[in-house]
């Protein structure tokens, strides 16, 4: 059975496209021989369970694959553990991995160096994002800037563990609709919720 080479492309929300990814990845596509599948993903990059990237893996796993080609590295995740364990069984199942945009081929040694390298860069660049969003909403709160319109003390029951995901969620960087959506409070109530001291 003939493998396929997997092009796999992801964006962090759904009111995001990939418009800016597929035309490089098309061209290049358009350049190879053999069999080529597309996987596509809405969906943050800082957790590997993702629908499409679970179907690839699957593919993986079953011998399918002989190549995984994305955009650029942080495409394909934004932790260094996930990005690093990931490259270690790509190297484990002989699974050749390009990153487009970032010219790398795990084929090589230099190409497994710059995969690492630009894995932790992709993590760097995740913590420093949360770390600002953090302070500037420190800042906007001690000049008594409130969200949502929702009034202290007045907002729907929420449970601890509901309160607990949000918390985890904002630190993880997810933005309110998702955490809203994931927890099924209102917006307003997860800012409240992010307000509370």
């Amino acid at each position: 059975m003939a493998k396929t080479i997997a092009i796999y492309v992801r964006v962090s929300t759904q009111q995001q496209d990939f418009r800016s990814q597929e035309p490089d990845l098309q061209q290049w596509a358009d350049a190879q021989n053999g069999r080529i599948k597309w996987y596509r993903d809405k969906a943050t990059g800082k957790r590997m369970n993702r629908p499409a990237w679970n179907e690839l893996e699957f593919a993986l796993r079953m011998g399918k694959i002989f190549q995984v080609v994305v955009w650029r590295i942080d495409r394909l995740g934004r932790t260094v553990s996930g990005l690093a364990s990931l490259f270690d069984e790509f190297q484990d199942r002989n699974i050749n991995f390009v990153s487009l945009k970032d010219g790398v081929d795990l084929s090589t040694s230099a190409g497994r160096l710059m995969a690492n390298m630009l894995a932790s860069v992709a993590q760097y660049e995740t913590e420093l994002r949360g770390e600002r969003v953090a302070a500037g909403q420190a800042a906007a709160r001690a000049k008594g800037k409130r969200w949502g319109g929702s009034q202290a003390g007045k907002r729907k029951k929420v449970t601890s563990t509901q309160e607990k995901a949000v918390l985890a969620m904002k630190a993880a960087g997810e933005p309110i609709t998702a955490i809203a959506k994931a927890v099924g409070l209102s917006r307003p109530t997860i800012y409240s919720i992010l307000e509370t001291p």
